[in-house]
């Protein structure tokens, strides 16, 4: 299942598994590779700092600054200034490259850029600063995990270590024997779980604040408003569309039930043989035609099942209906609001139909789950499997929908199935 295959180190963390997986190793190979650019980059930021730290002592010891010493500073503080985009660009582009080790997610580097843009741009200030943090922080975050490492190791070592003559000291405790040293060896062991999963919450920090400074996608504000805009075109699309079938409804509806009615009617009087009698059979079945055709535009704005059934009564009628043995299984505690609820009827009826038609299935089954402010809707079935959006099956269109509520569609079919559709849905208070 797609959710079960977190794509960045961060959602691995969460997952009971993340020992048993790849992630650590990953975040292993993720941590080795920083080395050698964290040192290099924290060798220039000591060759730029040292000047810095000689003023700063000298008046620390009262002793007056020369002024060629202050000419000094600034020239290598503006010239540290001047090339620090030039040096953060190609730093940017190794971090984005090898932080797909621990975040499948795309990175967008910047467009290309011309000579200016590299001192005034946004985007590059960001390179900066991140190089910045990957010569100081890091450097800093990754000796402390060293030393904890090294004192694990020791810990594990002490009945080793405390065979000699002479006492070693554990943490807080002295030990002149093996004997001794054995409850802190057994503590050490028991303690490389937990200094793994340290690791990997060092380097998943590490991955989000290079995803945070290096991704140049839409900032976040742009991004709230746009969903904001979303929300409220979605918002008054509902209300028109409710508008529209009461209208239906409530006008048009009883007029052509009313007309056709009339029309049958007027049939009856008229005798076979009258010239009236074939143009007014005709309207007579246009008028039913249209009756037909206009309770399906009804049901096609909002399907009625769901205003009679609920949901997972509607989800029901569906199954039903279905060609294929369909099993519904609904955990639903709260109710849906309603354009939640039309959006998960139709990924539903979609989704079957596309088990119908194109899957070759023997069974499928839907599960309808609401948890917390989520409602999460699941199609399964034993088909061929090979779903691809791209060959018109429509899922493409699915997407579209629920993403339009804001909502995300998961796709899992390898050739040879099972298929799963998994739909999830924010149901707003």
């Amino acid at each position: 299942m797609t959710e079960d295959r977190p794509s960045y180190l961060a959602g691995a963390l969460r997952r009971r598994r993340y020992l048993r997986s790849a992630w650590p190793w990953r975040a292993l190979a993720y941590a080795l590779t920083t080395l050698p650019v964290a040192g290099v980059l924290a060798v220039a930021a000591g060759v730029l700092a040292a000047p810095l730290l000689l003023v700063v002592s000298a008046l620390r010891q009262g002793r007056p600054v020369d002024v060629p010493v202050l000419v000094v500073l600034t020239v290598v503080s503006l010239a540290g200034l001047a090339v620090a985009p030039l040096v953060g660009a190609p730093v940017a582009a190794v971090e984005r490259w090898r932080l797909g080790l621990v975040d499948g997610r795309p990175v967008r580097a910047p467009g290309r850029r011309g000579p200016a843009a590299r001192w005034t741009g946004a985007a590059a200030w960001r390179e900066v600063a991140y190089a910045g943090w990957l010569g100081t922080v890091v450097p800093v975050a990754y000796g402390t995990f060293a030393l904890l490492v090294l004192l694990d190791a020791a810990l594990v070592a002490g009945p080793w270590l405390a065979g000699g003559e002479d006492r070693i000291v554990l943490v807080w405790a002295t030990v002149d024997s093996p004997a001794g040293a054995v409850p802190y060896a057994v503590a050490g062991v028991l303690a490389v779980p937990a200094l793994v999963y340290l690791a990997g919450l060092l380097v998943a920090g590490q991955a989000a604040v290079a995803r945070w400074l290096l991704d140049d996608a839409p900032d976040a504000t742009a991004l709230r408003e746009v969903t904001r805009s979303r929300a409220r075109l979605m918002g008054a699309y509902e209300a028109e569309r409710r508008r529209i079938e009461r209208d239906v409804h409530d006008g048009a509806q009883p007029r052509l039930t009313s007309l056709t009615l009339q029309l049958g009617l007027a049939r009856l009087d008229v005798p076979d043989d009258s010239p009236a009698a074939r143009p007014l059979d005709l309207a007579h079945e246009q008028a039913k035609e249209l009756m037909v055709t206009l309770r399906g535009i009804v049901q096609g704005l909002r399907p009625p099942q769901l205003t009679e059934l609920g949901l997972a009564g509607a989800v029901g009628d569906l199954a039903a209906r279905s060609t294929v043995p369909v099993t519904v299984r609904a955990e639903l505690s709260r109710p849906v609001p309603e354009l939640v609820e039309t959006t998960a009827w139709y990924v539903v009826s979609e989704a079957l139909g596309n088990v119908a038609r194109h899957a070759r299935a023997t069974r499928a089954v839907v599960r309808l789950t609401r948890t917390g402010h989520l409602l999460v809707v699941e199609v399964e079935d034993d088909g061929r499997g090979g779903a691809d959006p791209a060959r018109g099956t429509g899922l493409t269109g699915l997407a579209d929908r629920v993403a339009a509520v804001d909502g995300r569609l998961l796709l899992a079919s390898p050739a040879g199935g099972p298929t799963l559709v998994r739909v999830e849905l924010p149901c707003r208070p």
